[in-house]
C-alpha cells in the first residue's frame, strides 16, 4: 500500500511539472536556443537567440512556468539596452494566462529568429580569438560594443587577451584594454566576478 502511495506521489509531482516542460518545450522548437544545445529535463534556463550576438538567457521556475522569468540579456550595450529598457517598461503586460514564449514576445516587443528561415551559424559566432564555438562547455557571452565590430568573444578569452596587451590597464578586478578587431577599449571582468 505505501508503494503504491509512492507512486501516487511520483506521477503527482510529474504532472506538476507538466506545465513547465510543455513551456520548454516550446521555446526549443520555436526558437534558436544557444544553450544548453541539448537542454536535459531538468534544465530550467535557456538562452535563447534574438539577433546576431544578442540572446537572452531566461531562467524559468519550474513551478510557476508562466510567470516573469529571470532574464539575462547577452550582447553589445547598444544592441541590449533597448531589450532591458522594453522588459522593465513593459512587465505589467505580462500574463500568467499566456504562454511563456509570447509572453517574451509581447513584453520584448520582438519576434524571435524561426527555426524555419535561419540556421543556427546565423547567430551562433565563433570567439573571435581561439576561432570556437565552444570552449569548457560554453559559448561566446562577450560582444565588442563598437556597433559596426560586434565581434563575440569568450569570457576567459577575452580576459587573457587583455592581460597580455602592454597596453591594458586594471582596475581591481576589471582589466581595460583594446578589442582584437577594432581596437576600441574594452573592459572584462574577472571570472569570479561574473558568477
Amino acid at each position: 500500500n505505501s508503494l503504491l502511495d509512492i507512486y501516487n506521489q511520483f506521477l503527482a509531482a510529474l504532472e506538476s511539472l507538466k506545465g513547465f516542460w510543455d513551456a520548454l518545450d516550446e521555446i526549443d522548437g520555436q526558437t534558436w536556443v544557444l544553450e544548453p544545445e541539448n537542454p536535459s529535463r531538468s534544465a530550467t534556463a535557456r538562452r535563447i537567440a534574438i539577433g546576431s550576438n544578442v540572446s537572452v538567457n531566461v531562467e524559468v521556475d519550474p513551478r510557476h512556468p508562466n510567470m516573469l522569468p529571470e532574464c539575462y540579456f547577452l550582447g553589445a550595450d547598444h544592441a541590449v539596452a533597448p531589450l532591458r529598457a522594453k522588459l522593465n517598461s513593459n512587465m505589467h503586460l505580462w500574463d500568467p494566462d499566456v504562454s511563456l514564449l509570447q509572453n517574451l514576445k509581447d513584453v520584448l516587443e520582438i519576434d524571435f529568429p524561426s527555426r524555419a528561415l535561419l540556421e543556427k551559424s546565423d547567430f551562433a559566432k565563433d570567439c573571435g580569438i581561439c576561432y570556437a564555438y565552444r570552449l569548457g562547455g560554453s559559448a561566446p557571452d562577450q560582444v565588442c560594443d563598437e556597433p559596426r565590430c560586434g565581434q563575440p568573444f569568450h569570457h576567459a578569452c577575452l580576459y587573457e587577451w587583455l592581460q597580455g596587451l602592454p597596453t591594458s590597464r586594471q582596475s581591481f578586478n576589471v582589466i581595460f584594454g583594446e578589442c582584437p578587431y577594432c581596437n576600441k577599449v574594452r573592459q572584462s571582468k574577472e571570472q569570479s566576478e561574473l558568477k
